[in-house]
């Protein structure tokens, strides 16, 4: 693990993952409290925890924001790798390199990440897991939006960061369009005059050698979950303007595992932290409090 100053707030550190794949990562609060292991959800990067990660350090937690493998400043895979289990190894070396274990918090991609580590590729490597916005069994029509506003994009770019607010906004409308789209920046490449999206275009598209699909077995990601619950506490956060995970499919997962806690953000939809980022962090250190 290498490290260097990302910010004021932020210590900058890499990580390596399988195949000694670089992974960028930020650490805020003190090294000696325990720690928080945040994963964003697919196609977004680290800094979509920025305010969550600061609240939990203030809190006394000692909070980690990592890339993905192709995300962000993480870097690509020369073999379009980017398997489920791939991620989920990914974070399990990422623990290693902690040297304590973790808290887990992932939205969407990266909470099916967790539970795949936590429930097949390495049990008991967590303390406990919290699922933002995604259970095995989601709606499609919503899992179709996301890849479609994901893939529309993805070669051609953006001719300026307005273009890239305007995309934002039409998909999320939940969030008000920033005035200062600076911001922006931190989600997208520029390249030859041109904005990309911050993340590897092999990573959906239907041209990854290896892509995600796992998180097209329902069956397979119900028994990671359940074997997770034998071991450590689960907290599903659902936005309830969701259409990835609709009230319906929240209430089949906690009949289905009656152990899990569940807490339902209103005026938040999928982009659960970034709408409601109060109400998110709030449940999230509640559940972590209960548990610690």
């Amino acid at each position: 693990m290498a490290t260097a100053r990302s910010d004021d707030t932020a210590e900058r550190l890499t990580f390596r993952g399988v195949d000694g794949l670089e992974l960028a990562a930020d650490r805020r609060g003190d090294p000696a409290a325990p720690p928080v292991l945040l994963l964003h959800g697919g196609g977004q990067t680290r800094y979509s925890w920025g305010g969550t990660a600061t609240v939990l350090a203030d809190a006394g937690w000692d909070a980690y924001t990592v890339d993905l493998r192709g995300h962000g400043e993480s870097e690509w895979s020369d073999s379009a790798d980017y398997r489920l289990t791939t991620m989920a190894r990914d974070t399990g070396l990422v623990v290693r390199e902690i040297g304590s274990r973790p808290f887990l918090i992932g939205a969407s991609l990266g909470g099916l990440a967790s539970i795949m580590l936590t429930g097949e590729v390495e049990p008991g490597v967590a303390r406990g897991v919290v699922l933002v916005d995604v259970v095995p069994d989601m709606e499609r029509a919503g899992a179709q939006r996301i890849q479609a506003f994901m893939a529309e994009r993805a070669i051609t770019g953006f001719a300026s960061l307005e273009e890239v607010a305007d995309a934002v906004a039409a998909y999320n409308p939940h969030r008000p369009r920033p005035a200062d789209l600076s911001g922006l920046r931190k989600n997208v490449r520029e390249r030859d005059g041109r904005f990309y999206w911050h993340w590897d275009p092999a990573f959906m598209g239907g041209v990854a050698d290896m892509p995600p699909d796992e998180v097209l077995d329902a069956d397979r990601l119900h028994r990671a979950v359940a074997r997770t619950l034998e071991d450590v506490p689960l907290l599903l956060v659902r936005g309830r303007q969701s259409d990835l995970v609709s009230v319906e499919k929240a209430e089949e997962f906690a009949a289905r595992f009656p152990d899990a806690e569940y807490v339902d953000v209103d005026g938040a939809g999928h982009m659960v932290a970034g709408d409601r980022n109060d109400a998110f962090t709030g449940a999230v250190l509640d559940f972590l409090a209960r548990h610690r």
